[in-house]
Formats: C-alpha cells, structure tokens, sequence
C-alpha cells in the first residue's frame, strides 16, 4: 500500500482480538520506528514490548483503553539521552518520542493490525506497574491485535476540515 492510501485508510481500532502477533511483524513493526528521524540522531525513545494477560493486568493499572489486545508498546523517551534547545531547555525527547509513534502507528496498519493511540493515562500509575526509571516518560501506549469483525472507523473520523483551517501559506 502506499503512503497516501495508508494514512487514508488507518484508523484508530478500539476493537482487537486476543489472538497473539506472530513475533516476526513485531519485528517488523519495531524496525519501522527505529527508523524515525530523532533531534541530532540521539534517537531516546524506549519502546517498551508487553505481551499476554500479564501485560494486559500491567496496562489495565494506569488505563481502561486496552481494547482487548494483549500485546502492547508503551513509547516513552529517556530524558537523560534527549536533545535540549539551548535556547529555552525544550526537550526533544517528547518530539522524538511522538515520531517514533507515528511510525508504529502507520507500521501496524501497514502489517494489517490495528491500534489505537493511547495518551489517556495515568504516567505515575504506568511508571509504578512497569517499574519504569524515572528517566524514562512514557508519551503512549498502543494497544496491538488484530481487527475483530466488528471493528470500524468512528462516524467521524473521515471528517476533515479543509486545509485552509490547518495551512497557514506565508509563501
């Protein structure tokens, strides 16, 4: 498929399967966003791979979005391998982090599975059930399987404003 076709097509699926992903689109998956473009190369986000009923009892402590998968990535950034604007201290990693989910997000959708962005949790709840280092700020969590037969875009997730709503042209 290609680019435009995917980024028409990919929509957030809030209904998933349990069935297991086969280990060699993981890889895949995991692959594409190693690849993201990061601030200086530094390439800090941690891509953290939960698998099975542990992992769904893992997610299920700081958010209810599971959507019934039972393979999960949770994207943070290492704030201490990070870029910092030297202007103002902006720190990159966020920016990096919320690259490298585009890239699994489009990825899944590419191998035929489906997601959903998850930025609706609680980060101090996730950090204690991960035992995450402090370091390391989880951004998302994407929730993997396979599309269940019910499973569809939300009614307005083909509604777009017009460009002349998001472009601002200075040419």
């Amino acid at each position: 498929m290609d680019f435009s076709s995917l980024a028409a097509n990919r929509y957030s699926c809030r209904k998933l399967d349990s069935r297991p992903v086969e280990p060699e689109l993981i890889q895949k998956i995991l692959e594409a966003q190693r690849l993201a473009p990061t601030a200086h190369n530094l390439q800090p986000q941690r891509i953290y791979v939960l698998e099975g009923d542990e992992a769904f009892a893992t997610i299920a402590k700081a958010t209810r979005y599971d959507f019934g998968a039972r393979l999960f990535f949770v994207v943070c950034y290492d704030r201490e391998a990070s870029w910092k604007r030297k202007f103002d201290g902006f720190d990159g990693g966020l920016m990096d982090a919320v690259i490298a989910g585009c890239h699994l997000d489009f990825a899944i959708a590419d191998a035929g599975l489906g997601s959903c962005w998850i930025a609706n949790f609680d980060p101090d709840k996730l950090r204690e059930a991960m035992e995450l280092p402090e370091h390391h700020v989880p951004m998302a969590i994407f929730p993997v399987g396979y599309p269940t037969e019910e499973a569809k875009p939300s009614p307005s997730h083909f509604d777009r404003k017009d460009l002349s709503h998001t472009v601002i042209d200075c040419r």
